[in-house]
């Protein structure tokens, strides 16, 4: 049999194996969601559990000055977050076109969510905060808007309908939402299907101001100054999702970065990609250099802010190269790229609880490349 025969046959089974992956995987992190409520309560009992043996003078210190109540209070706020995740889960099966993700392996054990699966779905809720909440403004404001207000520099109002704007990593949409607002046409993109199943609810379904409420804070049991901070409500979405103008072209775009823009068809088609708390989520930043000077027209512009915590850096099973932004430069350069601005030490955070008695801060580089 000869090899050229071979081929296609092989072919179909590889595709065929691609697409059982992918329906496993949309069932993990479907079940990450459906498992929600299981597992918080499940940490508050572990709690409870612990406090009903200890020392009957310890437990009555503790119960007066209020820890009981503030774990009822916990599994009443783990309720409300419920609430959210199932109507984030009613409308799954129609945020992809054209794709059929379903899957009776529910109890397949390769659909079993881990403990970090379990954490994505905590942080979904926080990304809600950063993104769609009054309370996520001075965040979006410290990186958001100085991308914005770049963007703005650059192109004038008359003629952004006509410029491309490309967000990889886009999270659950906010940046990409605010620059069509602006009169770009926008698309973003992203991975993660825990991001894009919640940023379809908020785009997709949610129609008035402040109409939701989660707990976000909840799943964070230190450093909490008083059990009010950890409790604390936030309302989203701070403004109407269906605001943008009917001619508006936005959009969203699923898939690995690499994979979907090293298509020939995204070759020169953007006038200007921006990057925000997204280049160190590369296996190898170079790649994601390069995709971006591919998909960028001549004298297209690239806008970067973040800083450098390489994410599969010391992970168990994952390859990783951590270059220092120094070295980064450089290679940007190499690439093709001209420095038009550059700024570093901008003080940034990421999904952070501001009463918190633990305060993460990023020196975030910020700049503005031309392709030549």
């Amino acid at each position: 049999m000869s090899i050229a025969a071979d081929t296609p046959g092989k072919e179909i089974m590889e595709e065929k194996g691609e697409e059982e992956q992918e329906r496993l995987h949309f069932q993990k992190v479907t079940n990450a969601f459906r498992v929600y409520k299981k597992h918080s309560l499940g940490v508050v009992a572990k709690k409870e559990h612990y406090l009903n043996h200890l020392p009957v003078e310890h437990q009555k210190h503790l119960k007066k000055n209020g820890y009981s109540d503030m774990l009822n209070d916990l599994k009443t706020a783990i309720e409300a977050n419920n609430e959210i995740i199932q109507h984030i889960l009613k409308d799954i099966d129609n945020v992809f076109e054209n794709v059929d993700h379903q899957f009776k392996g529910e109890k397949d054990k390769r659909t079993i969510p881990t403990g970090a699966d379990l954490e994505k779905v905590q942080s979904c809720l926080k990304q809600l905060v950063r993104d769609w909440s009054e309370n996520g403004k001075a965040e979006r404001e410290a990186c958001y808007s100085k991308i914005t207000n770049k963007l703005c520099q650059i192109y004038e109002e008359e003629k952004r309908a006509f410029i491309k704007v490309l967000v990889p990593g886009s999270g659950l949409g906010r940046l990409a939402f605010d620059i069509a607002n602006l009169g770009f046409e926008c698309q973003g993109n992203e991975f993660s299907l825990f991001m894009l199943f919640t940023s379809n609810f908020v785009l997709n379904k949610c129609k008035t101001v402040n109409s939701f409420k989660i707990h976000p804070y909840i799943h964070n049991f230190c450093n909490n100054i008083s059990d009010k901070d950890q409790l604390q409500p936030v309302y989203f979405p701070d403004i109407d999702p269906n605001q943008l103008p009917e001619d508006s072209k936005f959009s969203m775009a699923a898939g690995d970065f690499l994979d979907v823009y090293n298509e020939a068809e995204y070759m020169s088609s953007q006038d200007c990609v921006v990057t925000c708390f997204f280049m160190d989520c590369a296996h190898n930043i170079l790649d994601f250099i390069q995709t971006i000077y591919r998909v960028l027209k001549p004298g297209g512009q690239w806008i970067n802010l973040g800083p450098l915590l390489y994410h599969f850096s010391d992970m168990p099973g994952e390859t990783s190269i951590e270059p220092s932004y120094d070295c980064i430069r450089g290679v940007i350069r190499d690439f093709g790229f001209e420095f038009e601005e550059e700024e570093q030490d901008i003080l940034t955070t990421y999904d952070q609880n501001p009463a918190s008695m633990l305060q993460y801060k990023y020196k975030s580089v910020y700049f503005c490349c031309k392709k030549i």
